[in-house]
């Protein structure tokens, strides 16, 4: 029986979504899973992980429990050994890219980030290369094997079963190198992009900064949405960084996304292309996006948001 570990992430007390998809990702006959907690979850997330699949709930203890990515790493590292882990999975968040690529240089075992599919048995991954123009599969080979799953890539699907509560006191140094000074989020109002499940994105199209407050009228009104921008829209100062969306950028996967105004550079492309459905509203019919779209609205975004809001708050 393979034992498998799940790096949990809980953001402000509750479980980040994109978790319950990588259990089911990591889900097998013969495949124990074993959910990591950094710290102690309360009732209704323990219930949520069982209810999808983990076999075990377990909670690791450090005498220094804050964010700390090198003493974070080494726990992990402890606990993995400890319990015979033979295979670690996490998620391509800015925590995840943080400690997988950490832990898999202490273990000097081979790792995987921002997998759309990962075959567990057959010890395969597979993920995006050249800015998505292709898809590579890997084989990994090694006594401990890492991946790290892109949010949103696979669905989830319940798998309930009675989770035991086992804990772990990490054996480590409690010294480090580095010492965090301050966590401060970043300016897109708290929202993920690479977590969000709905898109709503704006490019040169939207002409001024003011005008993305469509955007975020729209968000508003389906639960789960996000703002992104194009990379034009960032370097015009219209937006923060924070929501940009393409190779320089964040990269997402939602189940929907929408490009209100948005060209479709190659650059961006390569951000969002992977989406489960994408629609654009643009008013040139030659717009590279609308190649790339599974729907279009060729018009006037200042018309069809407003009214596209007004039925969504319906």
């Amino acid at each position: 029986m393979k034992k498998i570990g799940l790096l949990i992430e809980i953001k402000d007390g509750e479980l980040k979504p994109a978790n319950l998809g990588m259990i089911t990702a990591a889900h097998g006959d013969d495949h124990q899973l074993i959910a990591f907690l950094m710290d102690a979850v309360p009732a209704h997330i323990q219930e949520q992980l069982a209810h999808y699949g983990v076999d075990q709930l377990l909670t690791v203890h450090m005498q220094q429990p804050e964010w700390n990515p090198d003493r974070w790493s080494r726990a992990i590292v402890d606990t993995v050994t400890a319990h015979g882990i033979q295979i670690m999975f996490g998620l391509t968040s800015a925590q995840g890219k943080d400690l997988l690529p950490r832990v898999a240089a202490i273990l000097d075992a081979p790792l995987v980030m921002d997998c759309i599919q990962v075959d567990v048995n057959a010890q395969l991954a597979r993920t995006s290369q050249y800015s998505g123009k292709t898809l590579a599969t890997f084989r990994l080979s090694g006594k401990i094997l890492l991946y790290g799953l892109r949010p949103n890539a696979i669905a989830p699907v319940a798998h309930p079963k009675t989770a035991v509560q086992i804990e772990h006191v990490a054996d480590i140094s409690e010294t480090s190198d580095i010492t965090v000074l301050e966590a401060i989020p970043g300016e897109s109002g708290g929202q993920n992009l690479s977590e969000a499940e709905v898109i709503i994105s704006g490019g040169r199209g939207m002409a001024n900064g003011d005008n993305f407050r469509l955007l975020w009228d729209c968000a508003r009104a389906i639960d789960g949405a996000a703002v992104g921008a194009s990379r034009v829209a960032v370097d015009s100062d219209w937006v923060p960084y924070a929501m940009q969306v393409g190779q320089t950028g964040s990269k997402v996967n939602p189940k929907v996304y929408l490009a209100c105004g948005i060209s479709g550079s190659i650059q961006h492309l390569a951000g969002m292309k992977t989406s489960g459905m994408i629609i654009a509203i643009n008013t040139d019919p030659d717009a590279a996006i609308i190649s790339h779209s599974d729907y279009f609205v060729l018009g006037d975004l200042f018309e069809i948001l407003p009214a596209l809001t007004q039925e969504l708050e319906k």
